[in-house]
Order: structure tokens, then sequence, then C-alpha cells
């Protein structure tokens, strides 16, 4: 590009990721503890690695080496107090005690394997101090890597097993004595080693792996310049290019902050350069980066657990996400664009354009990210599938001397690789914590009948309440645990009412998700906001509201499984897709107030009236919105010259 925009610079990104994702806020260590994290992290993905290759080992084994991995790094990485960030080249004492100690946890299971099988059920005093030992290691990893919110639910969760007799009415249950509790959290597979951490130490670690070699190969960056190749010229066209870069960078990212910093520290600069609003170019970028947590192949890793949750292949549910995350991005898209229309805002110039031949020209970088769909699509298994297209990443960057990576790079992106797991293995660890007592103690079903009696037992106040917990439970949550709280606790009440099992998780996952954009507590608008400079509550009210579609969708799959190809043809599906594109367009302008020209309240009302009819799924619902739509569109060109703002020229 001819013209440079002021960007955020490598350590501006970082201060941003450490303010506002716990996962960033590692020591910088050197010297003797440096070494020992370098060959530690490189070990980790080698024996992650060997394992995929050679076969998985077996379950407890598995998953006590990755934990015993990820903790040991966790405490020589993360210091116990943000406000100690700063002093970062120094291990406390009491953090290599827990190194150690994460070291025995991890070791506990394959040394004494054979014991623990013969004597399944009893506990020694050893098994006893080690598990518990687990317990609360695990819960002060989590709360360095991941914060506060995702621990307290944990230990509330730990109080109510323990205190089940004298809960109230319903919730009350018989109790679990403390080491009976410990035998679950660590000595089966319905705690600690559950399901979560299963994912965590197969499916996820290779994913989070082969990002980190797209990393290396400045896929990133590419992702910029071809958003702004395809959508840099049109109205809005920065917005539209936030929109474009943040959906190709979900498909890569497990996290809606880190998306928020990576590709926001680029396009929200230019957004404002152009005109934008503060608060509006922040929101744009968060409202994106938050979507692409849905995006898939990735989905912020969540594909992979809601496939063992409910028994669907992964290529399965990937496939069914497609249409509403691409509706979702379409929402925010038309949004957009009808508020570039309002401001008279433009797009960028030939002069401010990347070279579209050079564009094409590194358009090899997306084969590895091809590779993985097809790969996957054709049923090969998911961890087969991502060791290939590591190995096509390695390939493909050698077509450039600028993208190629060595054995130096390789290395790093082990390293890196192995880094980025640190906090999904600790989340999902404590995530098995809380599953282990739902089991246990059949909170999830006492859950469940609560919200129906609330609801009466209809499904759409059932579906507003789930919605609501969603949104609260997935406050502060990594992607991975959100998605394990929402479809443990919220899940079920949808399920009891007949709506299929992807259905119901899908849209728990959805709104837990959301959460991240959904004031009081929206942590991807506040990052956004901090680059913008805008006021983060504003910039979160702002990213709700383009992200309507998000609020929107979840119900759409609900009432027309259709949507996610469950049971249907491709014309049904091809039919609601048109409807609900345009009911997106009616409601749309009728959030931002403009179409071809201003619309004023009286107008506005209907179309998002018609926009709701059009997304509901009916014969009758689309007539009458196709109708309310028409009429709009005759109205909007009969007055089209009135009120149109003259396009901006930027300084």
């Amino acid at each position: 590009m001819s013209k440079q925009y002021e960007t955020l610079s490598e350590e501006q990104q970082q201060e941003l990721l450490e303010k506002y994702d716990p996962e960033a806020g590692t020591r910088k260590l050197k010297g003797i503890f440096g070494w020992i994290v370098f060959w530690g992290l490189l070990a980790f993905s080698l024996f992650q690695v060997y394992t995929s290759v050679f076969g998985v080992l077996t379950a407890q084994l598995q998953r006590t080496i990755h934990l015993g991995f990820a903790l040991a790094l966790i405490f020589l990485l993360f210091p116990a107090r943000r406000r100690d960030v700063g002093r970062r080249n120094k291990v406390a004492w009491y953090d290599m005690i827990f190194a150690l100690l994460s070291v025995v946890v991890g070791a506990y299971w394959p040394l004494m394997i054979d014991e623990l099988v013969n004597r399944v059920g009893r506990l020694t005093s050893l098994d006893f101090i080690v598990g518990l030992l687990a317990i609360l290691l695990v819960l002060e990893a989590t709360r360095r890597t991941v914060g506060l919110p995702i621990t307290i639910i944990a230990i509330v969760f730990l109080g109510y097993a323990i205190y089940g007799p004298y809960m109230p009415g319903p919730l009350a249950h018989r109790g679990l004595e403390l080491d009976r509790l410990v035998q679950t959290m660590f000595f089966t597979t319905e705690g600690i080693l559950g399901t979560p951490l299963a994912v965590s130490s197969t499916f996820i670690f290779l994913f989070l792996l082969f990002g980190s070699f797209l990393i290396k190969t400045g896929v990133g960056e590419y992702f910029n310049d071809l958003s702004i190749a395809i959508a840099g010229r049109s109205i809005g066209g920065p917005a539209k290019v936030a929109v474009f870069s943040s959906a190709l960078q979900g498909t890569i990212s497990g996290s809606s902050v880190a998306n928020v910093v990576t590709s926001g520290a680029f396009t929200i600069p230019m957004m404002k350069n152009l005109g934008y609003r503060k608060e509006f170019a922040g929101a744009v970028e968060a409202a994106s980066s938050t979507g692409g947590q849905i995006m898939p192949p990735v989905m912020g890793a969540a594909a992979f657990l809601m496939a063992e949750f409910i028994g669907i292949p992964y290529a399965e549910i990937a496939l069914a996400a497609a249409i509403p995350a691409v509706l979702y991005f379409a929402g925010i898209w038309i949004v957009t664009h009808f508020e570039a229309k309002r401001m008279g805002l433009r797009g960028l110039t030939k002069e401010e354009m990347p070279d579209r031949k050079e564009v094409l020209r590194k358009s090899y970088l997306l084969i590895p990210i091809i590779a993985i769909i097809v790969l996957l699509m054709t049923g090969m298994s998911v961890m087969l599938a991502a060791l290939y297209s590591i190995v096509i990443s390695i390939v493909v960057s050698a077509f450039n001397k600028e993208t190629r990576i060595g054995f130096k790079g390789i290395i790093d992106a082990l390293v890196d690789g192995a880094r980025t797991a640190l906090g999904v293995a600790a989340a999902t660890a404590a995530a098995g914590i809380i599953v282990g007592v739902v089991t246990k103690t059949g909170l999830g079903l006492k859950l469940a009948n609560g919200l129906l009696d609330i609801a009466g037992g209809a499904l759409l106040p059932t579906l507003f309440l789930t919605m609501i917990a969603s949104l609260i439970l997935g406050m502060g949550a990594p992607t991975t645990a959100n998605y394990v709280i929402t479809s443990t606790i919220a899940a079920p009440a949808i399920i009891m009412l007949g709506v299929p099992d992807l259905s119901a998780h899908l849209f728990v996952f959805y709104f837990g998700i959301i959460a991240d954009i959904t004031p009081p507590v929206a942590l991807a608008a506040f990052a956004a906001a901090a680059i913008s400079g805008g006021e983060p509550i504003k910039t979160g009210i702002e990213s709700s509201k383009l992200a309507i579609a998000a609020f929107i969708i979840p119900y759409m799959f609900v009432f027309s499984p259709e949507l996610l190809m469950i049971d249907t043809t491709w014309y049904k599906v091809l039919w609601i897709i048109i409807s609900a594109f345009t009911g997106m367009i009616a409601i749309g302008a009728g959030v931002v107030g403009h179409w071809y020209r201003k619309i004023y309240w009286y107008e506005r009302i209907p179309a998002i009236g018609a926009g709701l009819l059009l997304i509901h799924p009916g014969g009758m619902t689309d007539l009458i919105g196709f109708a309310i739509f028409a009429g709009l569109i005759v109205i909007q060109f009969i007055f089209k010259g009135h009120n149109t703002p003259k396009a901006q020229v930027s300084g």
C-alpha cells in the first residue's frame, strides 16, 4: 500500500493482550529458567506430536502427562499476581515448588498405574494427597491463565458437591465426602481427567499447533492484504476489511481478544483515519473478532468438545456451523454498509490499495487452510488431518523466501504452539471439575427442570432464559471453558423440550461467545476500545448492535434445524438462507436508520418487523415479510435522492 496508517507496535499489542487476556501475561524468562521453559514447551509439543503419530496413550496416561506439562509450565511462566508481570525475569520460590508438585501430579498415574488399577475405588493416603494437590493446582493455574470467573465457578461447584445436604429445596443432594470427591476428580475420567481435558490433550493441541505454524508463514498479515484487495474500494471499505479479515483470522484463532488485538491493530486505525467514530470502529472489530470463534473449522476449539459431548463427527459439526457463521458475518457486513452510507464514508483510493498482483501471488498461503477443510470433509480423523496440514504448511512456506519456515522456524512454532495450549489445558481441566460435579450430583437435570418450571414448559421462554444464562455464564470465560459450562448447565433444558442436540449445543455456544461483546463484561469490546480510544461500555453497546444477527440466528436454527443441514434438502436450505439474508438487510436498515436514504422511525419499525418475519421459518411469515420488504424498497426508490450525505474525504 502506498499510504500507510499508524498501527500498533508489537509491544503495544502485547501490552493490550496482557491487560485484557490473562493468557498473555507471562514472565519473560532468561538464563536457566528461560532454557527450562523453552525445553519444557518443546518437549510438550514433541510429546503431543509423537502420540498423535504413533498412537494416543491410555486415557489416564495421556491426560495426566498433558496436565503435568501444562501445570508445571504455567507456574514457571505466569506470576501469581498481575502486578508482578513487570518483574518478569524472576520465578518466585513458591512457584518453583508448585512446578515441582505439578510434575509429581503429572507423573503419578504413569508411575503408579498398575497399583491404581489393582485397587480401583480404594484410595491410599498418598493417593488422597496427590489428588487433592491436583485439584488445588488446577484451580490456581486456571486463575492465573484464564482469570477468576471460571475459577470461582469451579470452586462453587466443589462446595456444592460437599455441602449438598444443606442446599435449599430441589438443589439438595446427599453430598460427597472429601475423599470421594478427590477420587472422582483425579482417579476417574469423570472429573479433571474427563472429556474436556481429553480433547485438549489430543485434537485441540494439534489445531493450536497448526495455527502456530500458519502464523509463522505470515498468513495473518496476508489475511489483511487479501481483505483489503476484496473489500477496500467499496463503501465503508475499512470496516468491511475488518469484518473479512477477522472472519479469516477466526479460522485459526482461539481467542476473541487475541483476534481483536492482532487484526484491530491494523483495521481500527484505518477506520478512524477514514472518519469512523471511535466506538463504531472498535465495535466493528470486536463484533467481527468475536464471530471468529463461531467460524469453522476451528470454532475456538469448541467444535472438538462438541463432537465428544454429543457424539457427532467433527466434520458434520463444522459443516452445520458454516451457514450460521456466514449469516453472522453477513449481518455485520450489512450493518457496517448502512452505517457507512449514513455517514457518507468512502472506501480506500486506488493509491491506498495493495498491489493486487502481489496479493494474488501470495494466495498459496491459503493452501494449508483449504487442505485441512478438504481433509476433514473427506472423513479423515481430526488428528491426522491436523498433522498433514502442519506438514503442508511447512512445504507451502518454502514457495517463497519471505515465508519460508526453516529449522529454527519449526522449533519456534512448536514452542509457541505449546505456549498457546497452556491456558486451554488449565481451562479444560477446571471445566472437567464442573462437569464431574454436575454428573455426580445430577445438578444439570435439576437446573434444567428449574428453567422449564420458570418458563412454564414453553419453548420460546425457555430459549430466552437459556440465552440469559449462557450470556452470564460466558462472561470472562475462554471459548473452550465457555462451551463446557454452558452446554453442561444450560443446554439440557432445551434438549428436554425435544430440540436436537446439535441445535441446543450451538444455541448455548453462540450466546456464551457473544458474552465477549455484551456489557458489562465485554472483554473483546474493551480491548477494541483500548485501541480505538473510545469509551468501553459504548463500544460494547455498539458491538452488540452490530452483532444483532448473533442474537437472532440461534433461534433460527432451533426453530428451523434445516439451517444446520439436519434432515433437509439443499433447496430448503437455500430458501432459508435467502429469506434470512433478506431479513437481515431489513433489520440492519432498521437498526442503523439508513437504507438508500435516511429512514425515519415510522419506517424503521416495519423494516425490523419485516426482518423478523423473514428470519422466522414459515411460509406465511416469509410471504408477509417479503411483501413488507418490497413495499419498503419501493418507498426507498421513490425518495432515494432525499437525505443522502455526500461522501467524506479523509485527510
